[in-house]
């Protein structure tokens, strides 16, 4: 399907700069679509209406049955680092996303780079904190923060002025960086706040709320660590905060109607409701909105999707009277990773051990991996839940693990690697080719190369886990595998993205260069939608536009005349064929100095226009895009003016030293 564009040559009788003929037109609150015309004039929809008169346009564009919708949100990035280096946001705008949610997980820029000296040490919160969370180089971290020229949250909203913005940018206050900018890097990682600290950081939040801010972000996974020494054992800064700091810190976003975005203390049931009661407009006297990461079918623990299901159930029944909205995935929880340089190694202690390495530090992971001590405890992990009659072995085997990572080398496939004949092969299959060859086979290696890699391993090799402490060993991060840990059934994915109480988008666009490519979410969504007809693509439209955009309180998300004019046109035949798992590309980005996984979409989103400028035309960047500023940073409803503070009286006092 295509679409043709014609300028007109009547410009002094022009009433709209563009006009969309042609398309099925979904206007992003769930009604029926329609074939109308669309107008565009200085950056708004002027007119939607069957038959509008192309004469008074500059440019036609037919978009010859093509869906036209809203601009797509992403309400899960961590783009607020790159848009900083690469302010397009070329990986957004390809799909058709023209709003990005950031300053998510608790870390953001709001508040500068926080660069401070500590005992004639430069403390570089940016590069400590985002690092290992968000598994992006320090290299690139580096970059932003010396990019950044503020120290005030207003400044950083107002900072996005002089950015030639591709999508607009909807910041939220961050946890972790309003903790450091009260307490110092340090003692945020080693102490609770005094009464005189919690005020500061209330005041900062509350200063945040008037400024415009949409949110607040906090995170409770207990594997986020920091990257830089002495703390690299250490968890990022809001995890230090008891419940207190947290109630009254959520208090202030509940009084202005302000969205708290979180994740759960995973590893505790009792932790998590108490957290996500928090939500409770019975408890507190009025709902607080919520969303939280992630609805997320594991494969090795069937109960997590179900255990989402009921705690959004109870948290936004009648009982509880909460605002709650778990965030879900559209894709295949797929992971690469770099030797043992990805977000799965965090969560099991002996791989985090090598994981606190730098990138470059090939040495020090080699150090630890050839400690005997290291090795028993690596085999002993490797090993737990795989063999004798236990209650790990009962849970792995009923899909109740605790353990994300299977350990199991027919899940995991090695992507590239000097030995060229693995390249694409499951793990298991190199595994069964080496014994074959150790036994006395000559003939089970594929070629030279391979040979002289089977003769390199230690003999015998009596387990699977000795195979991939020798890979590791070998090869470090030139061994790069790939392991699908979650939303294997389509069909659990589906239920979870259409749940009423379920938000789609737990994206993580900007972040986990190397290791995940979900930049395609929406469409992934979209694809959802369409195999159910029309009708269920305009509720996947909404739950993409309209829905988010009410709930985080942006003006946005709608397609409606008065309304800014960002909008997408998506080809559902290119949509209906599209391939996600086939379309993921492992770049470089000079920008980066970096690789990085993308996805690319060819020919499903036709069109994407951000303020009434065409950003994305056919497959390629119009030649106006990142030469011009399009997009804009959204605050709440856009901060009216006349929007009074929130009289409210607080229902929580500030905390006492003691409760603090």
């Amino acid at each position: 399907m295509t679409s043709s564009s014609t300028q007109l040559d009547n410009s002094s009788n022009t009433n709209w700069d563009t006009l969309f003929t042609g398309a099925l037109v979904f206007d992003g609150k769930n009604n029926p679509p329609q074939q109308v015309d669309v107008a565009i004039s200085n950056g708004r929809i002027a007119a939607i209406s069957a038959g509008l008169d192309q004469a008074q346009a500059k440019r036609v564009i037919d978009l010859n049955g093509q869906w036209l919708m809203p601009g797509l949100l992403d309400i899960h990035t961590h783009f607020d680092l790159e848009v900083e280096l690469a302010p397009g946001l070329r990986e957004a705008v390809r799909h058709g996303t023209t709003t990005c949610v950031v300053s998510n997980c608790s870390l953001g820029i709001a508040f500068g780079n926080q660069r401070k000296l500590n005992n004639g040490i430069q403390q570089d919160p940016i590069v400590d904190c985002f690092a290992r969370v968000e598994n992006i180089p320090k290299p690139v971290l580096r970059k932003v923060a010396d990019a950044v020229t503020w120290n005030d949250s207003g400044d950083y909203l107002d900072h996005f002025e002089k950015l030639n913005l591709g999508p607009n940018i909807v910041p939220m206050i961050p946890h972790s960086m309003l903790r450091i900018e009260v307490m110092g890097l340090s003692d945020s990682v080693s102490r609770k706040p005094i009464p005189g600290e919690l005020r500061d950081m209330g005041e900062l939040l509350e200063k945040g709320m008037q400024e415009g801010y949409v949110g607040f972000s906090t995170d409770a996974l207990p594997f986020h660590f920091l990257s830089e020494a002495p703390n690299e054992r250490k968890q990022i800064p809001t995890q230090f905060a008891p419940h207190s700091e947290l109630k009254y810190l959520t208090h202030i976003v509940r009084r202005w109607d302000r969205v708290w975005q979180a994740t759960p203390p995973k590893d505790s049931r009792i932790g998590t409701l108490r957290t996500f009661l928090l939500t409770s407009g019975r408890l507190f006297g009025k709902p607080l909105k919520t969303t939280a990461t992630a609805a997320i079918d594991l494969h090795n623990n069937r109960s997590i999707a179900r255990m989402g299901y009921t705690l959004s159930k109870l948290l936004n029944s009648w009982l509880i009277k909460g605002l709650f909205r778990f965030q879900a995935l559209s894709a295949p929880f797929k992971v690469w990773s770099d030797g043992v340089v990805t977000p799965l190694a965090e969560e099991v202690p002996e791989l985090r051990q090598l994981n606190e390495k730098d990138l470059d530090d090939r040495e020090g992971r080699l150090a630890i991996l050839n400690d005997a001590a290291y090795e028993k405890a690596f085999r002993k992990m490797w090993f737990k839940g795989k063999h004798g009659f236990n209650i790990e072995r009962l849970k792995t085997k009923l899909r109740l693990s605790d353990e994300v990572l299977t350990r199991e080398l027919s899940d995991m496939q090695i992507e590239t690697c000097p030995v060229s004949a693995w390249n694409g092969e499951w793990m298991q299959a190199v595994y069964e080719r080496l014994l074959d060859w150790q036994s006395g086979n000559s003939t089970a290696a594929r070629d030279d190369d391979e040979a002289t890699a089977f003769a390199g391993f230690p003999k015998p090799v009596n387990d699977d886990c000795t195979f991939f402490l020798h890979c590791l060993r070998q090869f470090d991060t030139d061994f790069r595998w790939v392991t699908t840990t979650a939303n294997l059934n389509p069909t659990v994915v589906k239920d979870l993205l259409f749940h009423p109480l379920i938000l789609p988008g737990f994206n993580d666009s900007g972040a986990h260069l190397t290791n995940m490519a979900f930049y395609d979410g929406n469409l992934r969504t979209l694809k959802f939608g369409q195999e159910d007809g029309l009708e269920k693509v305009a509720h996947a439209i909404h739950r993409l536009t309209g829905e988010p955009a009410e709930f985080w309180g942006l003006n946005t998300g709608v397609l409606e005349v008065g309304a800014q004019a960002d909008l997408c046109a998506i080809d559902p035949q290119a949509l209906a064929s599209y391939n996600p798992e086939e379309r993921v590309e492992y770049i470089f980005r000079d920008l980066f100095e970096h690789h990085q996984m993308v996805n690319r979409p060819q020919g499903v989103v036709t069109h994407t226009m951000i303020a009434g400028h065409m950003a994305w035309e056919n497959d390629a960047f119009t030649p106006t895009f990142e030469t011009l500023r399009m997009g804009r940073v959204l605050r709440h409803k856009d901060h009216p003016a006349e929007q009074a503070f929130c009289n409210e009286k607080s229902a929580i006092a500030m905390p006492t030293q003691q409760a603090a």
